[in-house]
Order: C-alpha cells, then sequence, then structure tokens
C-alpha cells in the first residue's frame, strides 16, 4: 500500500537489548527519536516535492495520478485474492452440498424401505406380534426387538432431517458466497474503470509532457534536476539514519560479485551509458521486464525511502549499511513500507512504468553514499539461478 513516508518502530530493533537493560525510560527518549526522524524525512519529501512542483506543475499532477493508478491497482490485486479465496470456499461449499444430498438420498431411501415393511405388515404391527406368541420368553425378546427397531426408525428419522436442515445451511452459505463473489465482481469493475480513466489521464498529460520537452536542451536539464534531487535525497537520508546503523555479520561490502540480480529482465540501458544526445550518462541499469513482475531485495537491510520521485516514479531505497543503498525505480506498486527489515529474495515492489516511463522496466542503481557505483560489478547472478 503506498503511504507517506512513515518511519516506523522497526528502527530501535537494534537497540531493544539496551532498551530493556535501561527500562521504559530509555523507550520512551527512543520514540521521541523516531518521532523526530519521522518529520526529519516527511519535510524532505514534502521539500523535494514543491521544488518539483515548481520547476513543473505536470510533474505534480503525474505523481497524484500515478499514486492513484497504484493504489487502484493494489485494491484490484487484492479483490481478485478476495475473489479467489471466496471461489475456492464455494467450490469446497458445492462438493460438501454434493455429498450431503447423495447421504440424504441414502438415508431416504433407506427410512423408505422401512416405512415400505412396516406398512407391509400390517397397521397393528405390535398387536400382531403379542397374538402370535404363546411363549412368554420368546415374546418378551420380540417385544425387545420390536423397540430396537423403533428406536432405530425414530434415529434414521432424526438423522434425515438433521440432513436436511445441514442442506437448508449449507445452501444459505453458498448463497452468500455467490452473493459475495458478484459483489467483489461488482467492486472490481468499478476500480477497472477507475483505473482506465486513470492511465487516459495519465496518457494525455505524458503528452504535455513530452510537447513541453520538445528540445534536447530542456531534456537534459528536466534529467539534471532530477538527478540533483536523488542526490539530495540520498544525501539526506544518510544523514537522519546515521544515528541508526545496521549492523550485519557479513558486510554487504563482503558480496561484491555474488549478489543477484532483483528482477529477472532484459538490459536496455547499462551503467555509464550515454543519455539524451551523450551529454549525461546513466547512473544505473534498466532492466526492461513484464508489468507486475516481483522485485526483490538484494541483500539484507532496511526500507530507507518508499514513495514517488519525479524522474524515478515510485521508488524504493534499501539501505544495506556501511555507506551502501540500492535503489529500485519505476515500480508499478510499493510493497513495503519505510523502516521495513529486508531479506535477500524479499519481494518489495512490482514491475511497471511510473516516472513518466514509456515502457515497463525496473530501473535498478547502487550508490555508495552518494556516488554511483556499477552493479553489474555487484549483482551477477540471474534471479532463480
Amino acid at each position: 500500500m503506498i503511504t507517506r513516508i512513515t518511519f516506523f518502530a522497526l528502527l530501535i530493533a537494534a537497540g531493544a537489548t539496551s532498551a530493556q537493560d535501561s527500562g521504559g525510560e530509555l523507550a520512551t527518549v527512543k520514540e521521541r527519536e523516531l518521532e523526530q526522524v519521522r518529520e526529519r524525512i516527511s519535510s524532505l519529501k514534502h521539500s523535494m516535492d514543491r521544488s518539483a512542483t515548481e520547476r513543473d506543475r505536470l510533474t505534480g499532477e503525474l505523481q497524484d495520478i500515478e499514486i492513484a493508478i497504484a493504489e487502484q491497482r493494489m485494491r484490484i490485486t487484492d479483490i481478485e485474492r478476495e475473489q479467489r479465496y471466496t471461489e475456492k470456499k464455494k467450490r469446497s461449499l458445492d462438493a460438501d452440498l454434493e455429498n450431503r444430498e447423495a447421504h440424504l438420498d441414502k438415508e431416504s431411501k433407506e427410512l423408505a424401505a422401512q416405512i415400505r415393511a412396516a406398512y407391509m405388515s400390517g397397521r397393528q404391527e405390535k398387536i400382531k406380534l403379542l397374538l402370535n406368541q404363546r411363549d412368554p420368553a420368546t415374546l418378551g425378546r420380540l417385544m425387545a426387538y420390536y423397540r430396537y427397531l423403533n428406536d432405530y426408525r425414530a434415529a434414521n428419522i432424526a438423522a434425515v432431517m438433521d440432513e436436511i436442515r445441514e442442506l437448508d445451511e449449507l445452501r444459505s452459505k453458498i448463497a452468500a458466497e455467490a452473493a459475495r463473489l458478484a459483489a467483489l465482481a461488482k467492486r472490481r469493475y468499478e476500480q477497472l474503470s477507475k483505473l482506465h480513466i486513470s492511465l487516459n489521464s495519465r496518457q494525455a498529460l505524458l503528452a504535455g509532457l513530452r510537447k513541453k520537452i520538445a528540445n534536447e536542451g530542456q531534456e537534459v536539464e528536466r534529467l539534471a534536476a532530477q538527478e540533483g534531487d536523488l542526490t539530495r535525497l540520498i544525501g539526506e537520508l544518510t544523514s537522519i539514519l546515521s544515528d541508526y546503523p545496521i549492523s550485519s555479520e557479513q558486510p554487504f561490502s563482503e558480496h561484491k560479485g555474488r549478489l543477484t540480480w532483483p528482477v529477472a529482465g532484459t538490459v536496455i540501458h547499462d551503467f555509464g551509458q550515454p543519455r539524451v544526445g551523450g551529454r549525461i550518462k546513466w547512473n544505473g541499469v534498466v532492466l526492461k521486464a513484464p508489468r507486475g513482475r516481483e522485485v526483490r531485495a538484494i541483500y539484507h537491510g532496511r526500507i530507507a525511502f518508499a514513495d514517488w520521485l519525479a524522474g524515478m516514479g515510485l521508488l524504493v531505497i534499501v539501505d544495506h549499511g556501511g555507506g551502501y543503498m540500492t535503489l529500485y525505480g519505476y515500480n508499478e506498486t510499493i510493497l513495503k513500507n519505510t523502516g521495513d527489515w529486508v531479506a535477500p529474495g524479499d519481494v518489495i515492489a512490482t514491475v511497471g512504468d511510473s516516472g513518466g516511463q514509456p515502457d515497463t522496466g525496473l530501473y535498478f542503481e547502487l550508490r555508495r553514499g552518494t556516488k554511483p557505483v556499477n552493479p553489474g560489478h555487484w549483482v551477477t547472478r540471474r534471479p532463480g539461478g
């Protein structure tokens, strides 16, 4: 779920032992410090939003539309997940109903056979037993058997009635699930309609943006401004999070050349390649991949940023400690919140085209401090390999 920048209390996990030793007072102090951290990060994001909007009003509009699109896609995904669960539940109820109906049919046939036998023996079945037997001992046994038979018949009748009641309950449950599926289908259709409207608005807005930056000079200026925003963001995050270092038995720096790419895809823009006539270079790589494909963290760390940024779209930044950060941009949805801890392979986002990109893919970048580093020297393994 897309949220504005908030820094969760997970940040104090590393200091939990010392907090317990010092008691509740230290925990209270830490919480106050974390609240200040949240406010600083929130103020930083608002400041960057204002700067981007002042440079280009359309950028602010693009942010609003793409965040709305991401939220709509998340709602649709949730509804589809709920539909699958409800359909599975309804299939189970349908199968249960079929079994119960078969069992009821069997019980009903047995009961019908008993009633037929009783009818064939005559309406005065008990009196006939009394008149036809002269031996008291035999008569006693037959009367006991007769009671057992009557008890068995009564039990069968009660069982059939219970089956009928349970079948009625099952049918009610199935009807409720069918109604639930219909309501979910309606909600999904409404969300798809909203998504379609948002996508059309995005296309119109992108056409306006392309028209505005029709010449190379304006495009270079825009990209340079966005690069400046990103560098500023990383520098500020490093400063803000410096009091909350990430400790690990195996530092990120020791895994150079042994990390796995965050998504399976084809490199269409590589680190250091020129862009816009060679006046600006790529600081990371762009991996072409289909919309919705899972994006995974490449190593242990903590989510330092999870929001929309001009030029990057829906962006996730993971702090790995030791000054190393990885960036995952152009996402369709973000599945983690700022402050969440992640392990290698954890799904943090899904591939998209946010930030005004013409095609779906993932922008992946590695930085040491504020300096971009060639990710190809660090990440060599293919996903699933």
